[in-house]
């Protein structure tokens, strides 16, 4: 008897999520390059990966700061923000309905006075 051998993905062989197999077919019929070795794919499904899940797990964070169980794209705009790898990488980048960071320039701010107390010691 032949014992029947079990398909594999190549997600699953190089441990990802991301469908290698569909990158890998969009890398080929975008006219990147004459050729595209498995390698381009697996690389960059493997990058993807990283990128999506560090972001997701930032905006996890800031969710949980605002006391809230579901992500938003404001939440998302946050994490990026305040990372500064993430904000070099995004720079020119606007997410939709994320709004803006909250800061206040310092020109605006009130002016520090010294009290009368404190200028006779």
């Amino acid at each position: 008897m032949d014992s029947q051998k079990k398909n594999k993905t190549r997600s699953s062989k190089a441990g990802l999520i991301f469908p290698v197999g569909r990158i890998l077919r969009i890398l080929k019929s975008g006219n990147y390059s004459r050729k595209v070795g498995i390698g381009a794919s697996v690389y960059l499904a493997g990058v993807a990966e990283y990128l999506s899940t560090e972001i997701m797990d930032l905006a996890a964070q800031a969710a949980q700061d605002n006391n809230r169980s579901r992500i938003s794209p404001r939440h998302i705009l946050l994490a990026v923000k305040n990372d500064d790898e993430l904000r070099k990488l995004q720079a020119g980048i606007v997410i939709s309905e994320g709004g803006v960071l909250p800061s206040i320039h310092q020109e605006l701010l009130p002016k520090k006075t010294v009290k009368a107390g404190a200028q006779e010691d």
